[in-house]
């Protein structure tokens, strides 16, 4: 589903996109915007707490430098949804691996969405 990430662009599906993104299992990709540019606080993830994912993946940029707030951390974990969070080019490696292995799973697709920032 992602082609390829680099510093400012992702390419979904054929399509390149340099702003932050969230992918869901869906294949739909959306803006995602924060707050604080880099900060994910609770109402940067709220968007994707709804869709009541398995599993939200973080990519908090290319070196790591965005911040996943303790709030955020515990919004999602407290609606039993799985949470990863890693430098962006291994979480979109991440999403890669869940979204495939969820094709594998009898009738079963994997909820997985990806919240990537794609500088920093």
């Amino acid at each position: 589903m992602i082609e390829k990430y680099e510093f400012r662009s992702i390419t979904i599906d054929g399509k390149t996109y340099e702003y932050d993104v969230e992918v869901r299992w869906t294949g739909e990709v959306l803006l995602w915007q924060r707050e604080e540019h880099h900060i994910v606080d609770v109402e940067d993830v709220k968007r994707a707490v709804e869709q009541s994912p398995d599993t939200i993946i973080i990519g908090i940029g290319s070196s790591g430098m965005a911040k996943v707030t303790e709030e955020a951390k515990k919004e999602i974990l407290s609606k039993g949804i799985g949470l990863i969070i890693d430098k962006t080019e291994e979480a979109v490696r991440t999403f890669n691996v869940q979204s495939e292995e969820s094709k594998e799973e009898e009738g079963r697709q994997k909820k997985v969405i990806g919240l990537f920032h794609l500088t920093c």
